[in-house]
């Protein structure tokens, strides 16, 4: 009777061990981005316009049952030593209709920074169809940025995730 005392004596401490541990440590807030002023005066000599295809919600058994997903936008400066500006972020729905644009003024990404953009999961105006349209241009020569989206849903222990990539449109060089 003893051992089995000190068998759930010591199951018991374990499981409380792994209870009282310490919390994971969370992400450092991101920085404000830097909003510019793009006038006559700022000399471009590199952009693109970028498409990115979103999937506000895909289709399960049959059309009638979909999942609703969450979608990242992710626009990363791979640039070493120079920044870029982010001109334009636009979401438009599957019939190529306006939906929202995401920045009031252009932002400035410093050399390997990056931001992202929200498109919640209950927010399926967008439809399977979806995009984003990103502008960005640079006054010194660069390379390009990535840009990507993943979408996301959880329902209890069943999870699905995929990230599509973009397609330039046009470029300034």
């Amino acid at each position: 009777m003893k051992r089995y005392l000190y068998g759930h004596l010591i199951m018991m401490l374990t499981s409380l061990a792994a209870c009282t541990s310490l919390p994971a440590p969370q992400p450092p807030d991101a920085a404000p981005l830097k909003v510019v002023t793009l006038d006559n005066t700022v000399k471009i000599v590199a952009g693109q316009t970028v498409y990115v295809p979103i999937y506000s919600h895909i289709y399960t058994v049959e059309r009638s049952r979909t999942w609703d997903l969450t979608a990242t936008l992710s626009v990363r400066n791979t640039e070493l030593a120079h920044p870029i500006i982010v001109t334009s972020v636009n979401y438009y729905d599957t019939q190529g209709k306006l939906i929202r644009k995401y920045l009031e003024q252009p932002i400035e990404l410093g050399s390997l920074s990056s931001t992202d953009f929200i498109v919640n999961q209950d927010d399926v105006s967008g439809g399977a169809g979806a995009a984003f349209i990103v502008e960005w241009v640079a006054q010194q020569k660069v390379s390009a940025p990535v840009i990507e989206a993943i979408m996301i849903n959880t329902v209890g222990n069943q999870g699905i995730s995929f990230v599509t990539s973009s397609r330039v449109l046009k470029s300034i060089n």
